[in-house]
């Protein structure tokens, strides 16, 4: 059977239907909570200045922000996953594979332990020290694998793997030092739960992963050929180092802002691109987008289970992915293993 053909039309088609969709579920989501909105109190006005509408205040100062920052989360990590997938030439990499989740993780330690609590542009310390930390892993992990010579795909994995297990040590070592009300927020931050930012972080965030997106996008056919073989770009005369770089780095970026905000949260940079991969093939032009949007909707919905299954209680949304994602992704490998060639005959 031929591949299909990716034209301008199709791709264009294909993001605006997942664009309506992605609207539906979360304007669908925005009015499901352990407090219920009416539609008509959330346009009800009133000519007295002193009236305040109880429905209107928690849909545009509660439950938007938040949905708006799981859908950005969700389309970051899933991007993330879909480059690192690409650069590495491993269908099990994720958007931590390079140490991300220990350097940010110790980095919220680090400021739990502390007792920071200032701000900064309006980001809480505990959000700032994890981007610091991710950040940090990132070019630890990048300088380390320098040393080689040149930064192979194998030794930048060797320097992620060593970084991650040496910073998940420290972590454990300062975790059984905090008291129990530190290791609860530490603990909780990691197992993922979407971290409440005001509207000017909100908006520099949104418009940080979105340029980052957009940027990933414009490099997409290049990720297409360094997805079979350095040799293969380097034939056709693509700058394989300029545009690994280029590509790690946004992905890094991304996915420490995703984890900034929301913790870990696991399987959507995994699960998603694979899902979208094998349903509409692999082709960047369209698996990039398609992949940031259909995981916005995916985490959307991750993050309403987390906070009403048990309400008024909350459930970390990393809990609700990984009971999801755990099956789904089994089920896509039992399905589709011999259709893609994961092992050899």
């Amino acid at each position: 059977m031929n591949p299909e053909i990716l034209t301008a039309k199709k791709l264009l088609t294909r993001i605006i239907i997942a664009l309506i969709i992605l609207a539906l579920v979360m304007l669908t989501c925005s009015m499901i909570g352990s407090q219920k909105l009416s539609p008509s109190q959330l346009l009800k006005k009133s000519d007295n200045p002193q009236f305040t509408n109880p429905d209107r205040q928690i849909f545009f100062n509660i439950r938007i922000p938040r949905i708006i920052l799981a859908a950005v989360v969700g389309a970051a990590l899933a991007c993330a996953g879909v480059v690192f997938q690409a650069l590495l030439r491993n269908p099990l990499a994720d958007p931590y594979i390079l140490g991300i989740s220990s350097g940010a993780g110790l980095g919220v330690t680090i400021a739990v332990l502390s007792g920071i609590n200032y701000t900064f542009m309006t980001m809480p310390a505990i959000s700032l020290f994890a981007f610091i930390g991710a950040i940090a892993t990132v070019w630890l992990v990048w300088f380390i694998a320098g040393f080689t010579g040149r930064r192979q795909v194998t030794a930048m994995l060797l320097a992620g793997v060593v970084v991650n297990a040496f910073f998940s040590a420290m972590i454990m070592f300062l975790s059984s030092i905090a008291k129990s009300q530190q290791l609860q927020s530490t603990i909780f931050w990691l197992m993922g739960n979407i971290q409440e930012q005001s509207f000017v972080a909100l908006w520099i965030i949104a418009g940080i992963v979105l340029f980052g997106i957009c940027g990933l996008f414009l490099i997409a056919p290049q990720l297409n050929i360094l997805s079979f073989s350095n040799r293969d770009a380097q034939t056709i005369g693509i700058n394989t180092t300029k545009i690994q770089l280029i590509a790690f780095a946004i992905a890094s970026l991304i996915t420490a802002i995703a984890v900034s905000i929301s913790g870990l949260i696991g399987f959507v940079g995994l699960i998603i691109p694979h899902a979208v991969r094998l349903t509409f093939g692999p082709d960047h032009r369209q698996l990039i987008p398609l992949s940031a949007i259909i995981s916005a909707a995916f985490l959307v919905i991750a993050d309403t289970f987390a906070r009403t299954i048990i309400a008024p209680a909350q459930l970390p949304v990393g809990i609700v992915t990984a009971v999801i994602g755990g099956p789904f992704f089994l089920i896509l490998l039992v399905k589709y293993a011999r259709k893609i060639g994961w092992y050899s005959k």
